[in-house]
């Protein structure tokens, strides 16, 4: 692992490094450690935000999820833009891909830090909120544990404390079975000291746990576990999906006054009041992924300009039958968009960039993340305030389906969870059972969650990832390469996954 700069990059709380040449001298005369921090309330509190932190720079796994799978089109200005994005939309990366390094670097952050906290919670200082806090950051360490596992397959783990220097060398990737039970672990933990409501908004809840051990459950085709989870989450009567109910319009579900809304289970929150730049998009506190996604030149009503990335494909909008309110959610026609307002005499003009077949313009966009008009600061096109809905009820209920059916445990109510869904959509119930209830539980997850990052994963877990990606090995493309300089770094400790 790229310890040296997961560790001395990351400013947990507050590090400060000297400028002079005392930085070079192999006692410093200041350090953060253990001794000198986590010594209040006020310190366990401050280093949970610390921990919170990365998630916003899980943008990349969203964005690149998208494009991995059948969803989009990479797009951007042309076939060479970012090219790792344009790299994985081929199917043709390799260990060398500064945006798969990125999904390495920034979860490892986010596991360094909360195992930082984790590490103290048998230490001396003792109060009321202080199991919460241990909880959460449990939480938060089985969210990048797993967001590792799914990317890059068997990743090194260390259960006892945080990654040190040179520890790469000498503690292995750990089996997928291994990481899988330690997130597990890290969940089963949690959840009996978590509250019900979350303390803040953003925070992670009891639920919000359970729902990920669902999830994690069933990427193990454990079905009856996931189920059992799941059902815990639909029972409690915290959530529902937005559009149900009187005064709510489901067409509005990813608009900012939504946001943190009945739907949520655990949501990432963004801001638009600092900025990044290209040499640092993870120091943004918005979302960037939003403006990369954003109509390239856009000039008009209700969004702002972007970069023109994640174009959906034709294939995907022709998935959606034409009465699904899905997919007026998810899809923005520009050429429909700008007919529209040309009609009513409002000019709208955009820019087409990557036109190769392969990779480029398809005339969609992701709706879902498109940037709104708003107060973002300073930059438009890199902090938009836009939250990422990391786990919604509705992908809770199409789980628990799933679960159930799989699991054969009990087709009738996995009918009930997915009709929910499909009611929500305007669509007529189903009555189907057995295979092809499945087949229409796979289909509904692609369009309810279609730009959320999901499709990938869900096209690889069920073996079906060959027959719908193009370009897609089977035995290799089911998980990505790790970098090539963390094999470096290892010096030997690590092989690379198969195929790479």
């Amino acid at each position: 692992m790229k310890l040296y700069k997961v560790i001395i990059a990351i400013c947990l709380v507050g590090m400060c490094f000297s400028c002079s040449d005392e930085f070079a001298l192999p006692d410093p005369p200041f350090a953060v450690t253990s001794d000198a921090f986590f010594l209040s309330q006020g310190d366990f509190e401050n280093s949970l935000i610390g921990a919170y932190d990365p998630l916003q720079a899980t943008y990349a796994n969203v964005i690149l999820g998208e494009i991995a799978s059948d969803n989009t089109h990479a797009g951007g200005e042309s076939a060479t833009d970012v090219i790792g994005w344009q790299q994985v939309d081929r199917m043709i990366h390799t260990e060398v891909n500064d945006n798969l390094d990125d999904i390495w670097d920034f979860n490892f952050a986010g596991v360094y830090r909360t195992s930082y906290i984790i590490e103290n919670a048998d230490n001396e200082v003792e109060f009321d909120s202080k199991a919460q806090i241990i909880a959460e950051a449990k939480f938060l360490r089985a969210y990048f544990n797993f967001e590792l596992v799914k990317w890059f397959g068997g990743i090194p783990i260390k259960p006892e404390g945080k990654f040190e220097l040179g520890e790469e060398r000498s503690i292995p990737r750990s089996t997928v079975e291994e990481v899988y039970a330690y997130i597990e672990n890290d969940l089963i933990q949690a959840i009996p000291d978590l509250a019900e409501q979350a303390p803040q908004v953003g925070r992670a809840s009891k639920f919000a746990a359970q729902a990920l051990l669902g999830k994690v459950y069933l990427y193990q085709d454990k079905f009856a576990e996931s189920a059992q989870e799941l059902q815990a989450v639909i029972n409690s009567g915290q959530y529902h999906l937005y559009g149900t109910q009187e005064g709510e319009d489901f067409l509005n579900l990813f608009e900012f006054f939504v946001e943190n809304g009945p739907e949520s289970v655990f949501e990432i929150q963004y801001t638009g009041a600092q900025g990044a730049g290209f040499g640092c998009l993870q120091c943004s506190e918005g979302n960037v992924a939003v403006g990369f996604s954003g109509v390239r030149g856009y000039n008009g009503p209700v969004f702002e300009s972007g970069f023109g990335f994640n174009l959906p494909t034709q294939e995907a909008v022709d998935a959606f039958s034409d009465n699904d309110l899905r997919k007026q959610l998810t899809i923005l026609d520009i050429e429909a968009w700008v007919a529209d307002f040309q009609d009513q005499g409002v000019p709208v003009t955009y820019n087409i960039g990557n036109q190769d077949p392969q990779t480029g313009h398809t005339g969609f966009y992701n709706r879902k993340y498109l940037p709104r008009e708003n107060d973002n600061l300073p930059d438009v096109n890199l902090t938009h305030p836009n939250n990422y809905r990391a786990i919604r009820y509705a992908d809770v209920l199409l789980m628990a389906a799933e679960a159930l059916n799989r699991g054969g445990i009990d087709d009738a109510l996995a009918r009930d969870y997915l009709n929910q869904v499909r009611e929500r959509a305007g669509l007529a119930p189903t009555d189907a059972s057995g295979s092809v209830l499945l087949e229409t539980i796979y289909l509904d997850r692609r369009l309810e969650l279609m730009g959320e990052g999901h499709r990938f994963f869900d096209l690889v877990r069920t073996g079906r990832a060959a027959s719908f990606i193009d370009g897609f090995q089977e035995n290799k493309n089911e998980v990505f390469p790790i970098p090539l300089e963390e094999i470096q770094f290892a010096q030997g400790n690590w092989e690379q996954n198969t195929g790479y």
